[in-house]
């Protein structure tokens, strides 16, 4: 295959060596100075979390439930109980006990 050197009847231009030397030598410090920036820029933020105020008194919470002393032996009869059917919920005591507990949450903000 040949390959014929056209040039549009366009007289060839000169290579002027010192215009390349000079391009090169730019090109040389502009890659000098983006290395020392890159070696001299802070490091990367490290990824980082923050919990809200509820959400950091909600894991207190959970901390304490998981340390609370357990009472086995109740557990264990009221498992019976409910497992033999024989476990009777009173709804007058159990709204009771929702509304305080409610009025304890929410009176305290």
């Amino acid at each position: 295959m040949a390959i014929n050197n056209i040039n549009n009847g366009l007289p060839k231009t000169p290579v002027d060596n010192g215009k390349v030397a000079q391009q090169n030598q730019s090109q040389q410090l502009q890659q000098q100075t983006s290395a020392q920036t890159a070696s001299t820029s802070p490091a990367p933020r490290q990824d980082s979390v923050s919990l809200t105020q509820s959400a950091q008194q909600l894991n207190q919470v959970q901390k304490k439930g998981s340390e609370a002393p357990v009472n086995r032996e109740k557990v264990d009869r009221l498992k019976k109980a409910i497992e033999s059917g024989e476990y009777r919920v009173n709804p007058e005591v159990l709204a009771k006990k929702i509304a305080k507990l409610e009025s304890e949450i929410f009176s305290s903000k």
